[in-house]
């Protein structure tokens, strides 16, 4: 796109699927894009993985095809901000070298260390000592998932069972964290990146810090952690031997950044209080920004520290969404095997959404329960998982497709109802709809259909991440404020829920829920010595 603003920004999407840069103009327009994949690697029943060295890569590669299309923009650009996949560990020496592979927001190998940690010998409340989970939600608004998804786990499991390397170990950092560490050399943290370490003091947002009590339930000490920063710091000038290889000065600024869901929030212009947006990628999420620190710990939803400095995000976390149609395309559709020996594939994306749209609302009767590596909102069950129900011969692999997609409506549904109650928004307001997955209309007239919500997608919802670190970036340099973002947003379609369609999905709401009622136990049952971790 053309801008009439000059400055750029180089914006940095590291998400679970790759490494995405942008050229961000401050009015809000990306001028070019580029993407360059990272792989993830699987251990076992629990452990999910990626290599940091990999992150950084994939950004120098896709930073460079930008800077090397034309010349002149490297001069344009004022500054580099991340936004960055959070909810995961990379221990690193003191010259910033990774010790290990990351271990990632779906990794649970730490649910028997967490769980240790938290729970009391006699007395517990869903897992928790009363005492301990008491001065968890007071300080920090949350707790420690005890499936082992999040910092604290991926800590406890590294000290409990990878000592040495805990030992070696300068500081515990997060995807955004390390990022920040090679463009500087500084090693630090945001508010919202530190989060789910659960040892953060988020009850004055102008003074986030390490509690020392937190720290000591969890067994790990403070200088094992980076320094705390807000989102809109300017933490320092481009290392010099980053500099000269992407070509820009040294002196080109460096901005804080903010994970994934904060910049997310931010890119969709949903800055104003109880404005909802729904991220539909590899995970998913619900967010919205409110005054005050709060926590729905049955639905497990609360507000934490995000971008904005006086205000917080409610958060209601999906663990799968998207990458049920990355498995459905390289596990199902073309599996590298006797029957597809051929992997090369067209373009899957936009033809299961003419697929799909084909389908008949309800997918002739077909359910997809979308959890393939457990859930945690509204329900935090490392156990589950997906499945397809009422399959029979009259079904083809085009409903499989439709059920697919309206199976993720369903749970993002069951999520929505006690998010709307947290936030304090009606069924029927609007919900804009970023990610990956906001590109296709034929899943934003699903997910208006399905949770009765109207769904507003952006001009390009792939890039709302890049978008929210720019403007970010903008905010940290004094160019712009957080009041001038929702003008430069700009939607392109609006999908309002069909009357037609309520009762049917009213039914299939209530089939779901009550799949998951009858199949956990079984679950439970099935997973819950299989492949434990270790």
């Amino acid at each position: 796109m053309s801008s009439s603003d000059d400055r750029l920004v180089l914006a940095v999407d590291l998400g679970t699927s790759g490494c995405k840069c942008a050229l961000v103009s401050l009015d809000g327009h990306v001028l070019a894009w580029s993407f360059r994949p990272v792989p993830l690697h699987l251990v076992g029943e629990y452990g999910v993985e990626q290599d940091a060295e990999d992150w950084w890569q994939a950004f120098l590669a896709a930073a460079q095809e930008l800077l090397a299309a034309d010349t002149h923009r490297r001069k344009r650009i004022m500054a580099i901000c991340c936004s960055a996949l959070h909810e995961c560990t990379v221990p690193v020496d003191a010259q910033g070298n990774a010790l290990a592979r990351a271990m990632l927001w779906l990794d649970m190998r730490g649910a028997d260390a967490i769980r240790r940690r938290a729970r009391n010998r006699w007395l517990n409340i869903q897992g928790y000592g009363p005492l301990k989970l008491a001065r968890w939600l007071r300080l920090t608004g949350g707790a420690p998932s005890l499936s082992g998804k999040d910092q604290a786990g991926h800590i406890a499991w590294l000290r409990d069972h990878q000592r040495p390397l805990f030992e070696r170990t300068h500081k515990f950092l997060g995807p955004l964290d390390f990022m920040n560490l090679r463009l500087t050399g500084r090693f630090c943290a945001t508010y919202d990146s530190a989060l789910t370490t659960w040892a953060t003091d988020n009850r004055n947002l102008s003074r986030v810090r390490y509690d020392e009590r937190l720290l000591r339930l969890l067994e790990v000490d403070t200088q094992r952690l980076p320094e705390l920063l807000p989102s809109t710091e300017v933490i320092g000038q481009l290392a010099p031997a980053v500099a000269e290889k992407l070509g820009l000065s040294p002196s080109t600024r460096v901005v804080a950044g903010a994970v994934d869901n904060s910049a997310a929030a931010i890119g969709a212009g949903t800055v104003r209080e109880r404005e909802l947006h729904l991220y539909l990628g590899t995970s998913s999420w619900i967010g919205a920004h409110i005054p005050e620190k709060r926590t729905n710990l049955a639905a497990f939803i609360a507000s934490v520290p995000c971008a904005q400095k006086d205000r917080y995000l409610a958060m209601a976390v999906q663990s799968a969404a998207c990458s049920n149609l990355t498995m459905l395309r390289d596990r199902i559709l073309f599996h590298p095997d006797e029957l597809t020996p051929d992997e090369s594939r067209p373009d899957v994306y936009p033809l299961l959404d003419n697929i799909a749209d084909r389908v008949p609302a309800g997918a002739r009767g077909l359910v997809y329960m979308p959890w393939l590596q457990g859930e945690r909102t509204p329900v935090d069950d490392r156990h589950l998982r997906a499945g397809l129900f009422n399959l029979s011969l009259e079904h083809t692999r085009e409903d499989m497709i439709r059920a697919f997609l309206e199976g993720v409506a369903l749970n993002t549904r069951w999520m929505l109802e006690p998010m709307l109650a947290f936030v304090g928004c009606e069924r029927g307001a609007p919900m804009t709809i970023v990610g990956g997955g906001g590109q296709s209309n034929v899943w934003c007239q699903i997910m208006a259909d399905v949770t009765g919500m109207v769904i507003e997608q952006p001009v390009a919802p792939i890039q709302a991440n890049a978008l929210g670190a720019a403007f970010i970036a903008g905010i940290g340099l004094g160019e712009m404020s957080f009041e001038d973002v929702p003008a430069l947003c700009r939607h392109s379609s609006r999908f309002e829920p069909r009357p037609a369609m309520r009762q049917l999905y009213d039914e299939r709401f209530g089939t779901f829920k009550e799949l998951h009622r009858r199949l956990a136990p079984l679950y439970r049952d099935i997973n819950q010595h299989r492949g434990l971790p270790r």
